[in-house]
């Protein structure tokens, strides 16, 4: 376990269905979460009729679903950085609203992306803002604590998962997007492609591993 400052950053390898369902220890972390297997992530009241299974089945990609709302999200080893980062319910960072519970991660990310050379970013400090996709894939939607670039596009997609004794804030930022990916798994979104590739800036790629320790760098010591 290496550390940044009092946040410990580790690693696990698994299919996305047991990192999802791993219990994180309750105190503060920072997790790169690394798929084995590719796999479409859907929210935990998200229908899977939302979903072409066939064409996941045909290329291999997973069907699985996390406890935490919101629409789909593609992950595989290569083509995202997905981080966890956790505070236990005691820490000077917890915040009993939810929404406004997220802005410190996004800042975080922000702030990290920026020593990465990406300068027009914003994190989402106002409400909750669904369209007509959000519910079938997340990265559609404005989120509390998110981050986004200049053109509306989203940088870094946040869901928050939360215990009696912790929360935990899932995201991922993508090192490439795959729009004919997206058009096959999710049908919704075939009667408009030229919009699929408007949803979202990529990061720089580099490890991910790298990508949780300038988060955990940033990230406050209150």
């Amino acid at each position: 376990m290496d550390g940044s400052r009092d946040w410990a950053i580790e690693s696990i390898e698994a299919d996305a269905q047991v990192l999802h369902s791993s219990v994180l220890p309750a105190r503060r972390g920072v997790w790169s979460m690394r798929p084995t297997r590719p796999a479409i992530v859907l929210g935990s009241s998200q229908h899977v009729g939302d979903v072409d299974e066939e064409f996941c089945a045909a290329r291999g990609i997973d069907v699985v679903r996390r406890r935490s709302g919101g629409g789909a999200v593609h992950v595989d080893f290569g083509g995202c950085a997905w981080i966890d980062i956790v505070i236990p319910r005691d820490d000077a960072l917890w915040v009993d609203d939810a929404g406004r519970a997220m802005h410190f991660v996004g800042r975080a990310w922000r702030d990290a992306l920026d020593s990465m050379g990406m300068v027009d970013l914003a994190v989402n400090e106002g409400p909750h803002v669904a369209n007509d996709w959000s519910k079938t894939l997340c990265v559609a939607g404005h989120g509390e604590g998110e981050v986004f670039a200049a053109t509306r596009a989203k940088v870094v997609g946040i869901s928050q998962r939360r215990t009696r004794d912790s929360a935990r804030f899932q995201c991922v930022a993508y090192f490439s997007w795959d729009v004919e990916l997206h058009l096959g798994v999710l049908p919704k979104l075939r009667d408009n492609p030229a919009r699929v590739g408007t949803l979202v800036r990529v990061i720089p790629s580099v490890d991910p591993i790298d990508v949780a320790a300038r988060v955990a760098a940033v990230l406050p010591l209150g």
